[in-house]
């Protein structure tokens, strides 16, 4: 993942301040200095890791923190808050038109994932209740027009294209069409090139001042390192780009674009990409990117990845079943459904604070969900609602229904009577549920 190195780097300069009950300016220097080549080591930008490290070193000597009761603790905040800082201090949200449609232009060097996102940000503006139209521009690329024809049959988002019709007269009768039926949002996917050219940026122009765009959003792979900041230099010098996603967020990226981006171009991030399905896109918040960075967890992410992948109506009905304690193996195979929709279970155990460190190495089998789930619903429906009814020839009969061993039935059948016993004693009583929402977070009744 990205910012790991980093993180474990930044780890092991705090832990040295952290040995020492008082700090001296020497020793705010000397850690510096080591934050200053962790960032180096991460890509960031010379001219960003040296102006970053002078900022915290000038706040860091000040006499209210050197004289401070938790000396190191006071740099490490300061270095929280530069941090944020540095990366934009606020989430910066996608613009809106005045009147309908909002338009976004999407450019980017062929390879940076720009289609793929295209109908990511789509796919995140209809479930926030918008009615997105994508529109293939892209006339170049062998097969890229088919992607975005099939990616938006996967997102259920329509699709405007005309084939090899000129971009720019594509794009406006996308627009046009957008107004006649009511589309909010037109998302135009623009030809990329392996690298910057005159050609490129002349039909970007074009395109740009064809259809006045509400905001242009350069996609950029994060995967590049520094090159990822010299190409939003390059593309924001020649068309003026509103803000950046960044993709491959997920892979072994050391991840100083991310950290550079703002600095350097004056353009903030706004979306980053986070693994391969549609789903995998977040907006980009600099103070939930500083807390993981310094491995502090993320919890307001875990807990909206939570609540977008959970259905409301299902959430209470579970509630009521768990005051009742009336949770069976019907409701645990929905919980399962629902781990599975919010990503990873490593990537959010990573989130809570003081885990992430502690998992990064540890091997987590994420097809153990699906090989419980297979044991599921190899039951009959009854045996779902009442688990008591499971006796030694039915443990055979499911076992061989999903090719598992009757020790896997068995197992799985203890979990539930733990999780059940334990959803027992939070539901039960005055103030129990109050408990178990604290435990498990908003929007998280039934995730265990």
């Amino acid at each position: 993942m990205a910012f790991d190195g980093l993180s474990d780097r930044l780890e092991a300069a705090f832990r040295k301040l952290r040995s020492k009950g008082a700090l001296t300016e020497a020793d705010v220097k000397n850690a510096m200095r080591e934050v200053r080549m962790a960032l180096l080591e991460a890509d960031v930008n010379f001219k960003v890791a040296r102006d970053f490290t002078a900022k915290v070193t000038e706040r860091a000597v000040g006499e209210k923190v050197m004289e401070s009761l938790t000396p190191s603790q006071m740099v490490i905040k300061i270095v929280n808050q530069e941090l944020v800082a540095l990366m934009g201090g606020t989430r910066s949200r996608l613009a809106a038109a005045p009147h309908p449609p909002t338009v976004i232009l999407l450019c980017g060097l062929q390879g940076s994932g720009k289609t793929t996102h295209c109908a990511k940000l789509a796919l995140m503006l209809k479930k926030q209740g918008h009615r997105p139209l994508l529109t293939a521009c892209d006339i170049y690329r062998p097969a890229a027009i088919e992607q975005l024809k099939i990616l938006g049959n996967q997102a259920e988002v329509p699709v405007y294209e005309q084939g090899t019709n000129p971009p720019v007269q594509t794009a406006k009768e996308a627009i046009a069409l957008a107004k006649d039926r009511g589309y909010d949002y037109v998302l135009i996917d623009t030809a990329g090139r392996l690298h910057i050219d005159e050609a490129l940026m002349d039909e970007l122009r074009e395109i740009k001042a064809a259809v006045r765009p509400t905001e242009i959003l350069l996609v950029v792979d994060a995967m590049t390192g520094q090159d990822a900041v010299a190409v939003a230099e390059g593309f924001n010098n020649a068309l003026g780009v509103d803000g950046v996603i960044l993709t491959k967020t997920d892979g072994d990226t050391r991840g100083g674009a991310v950290l550079s981006v703002l600095a350097v171009t004056g353009k903030p991030v706004k979306f980053v990409g986070v693994g391969e399905k549609l789903g995998d896109i977040d907006t980009f918040h600099p103070d939930r990117m500083a807390s993981r960075i310094l491995g502090m967890g993320d919890v307001l992410s875990l807990i909206e990845k939570a609540e977008s992948s959970l259905d409301e109506k299902q959430a209470a009905e579970l509630e009521e079943k768990l005051r009742k304690n009336k949770f069976d193996l019907n409701d645990l195979l929905e919980q399962f459904r629902q781990l599975k929709k919010m990503g990873g279970i490593k990537d959010m155990l990573a989130m809570i604070p003081g885990l992430g460190r502690q998992i990064r190495d540890v091997e987590i089998d994420e097809g153990q969900f699906d090989r419980m789930q297979a044991i599921i619903l190899s039951m009959t429906p009854k045996e779902r609602e009442n688990p008591e009814l499971i006796n030694g020839a039915r443990k055979k009969r499911i076992a061989a229904g999903c090719g598992r061993a009757v020790e896997d039935v068995n197992r799985l059948l203890s979990q539930y009577k733990q999780m059940k016993k334990m959803f027992g004693q939070l539901g039960g009583g005055k103030g129990g549920m109050k408990k178990m929402r604290r435990m498990m977070g908003p929007g998280m009744p039934g995730m265990f």
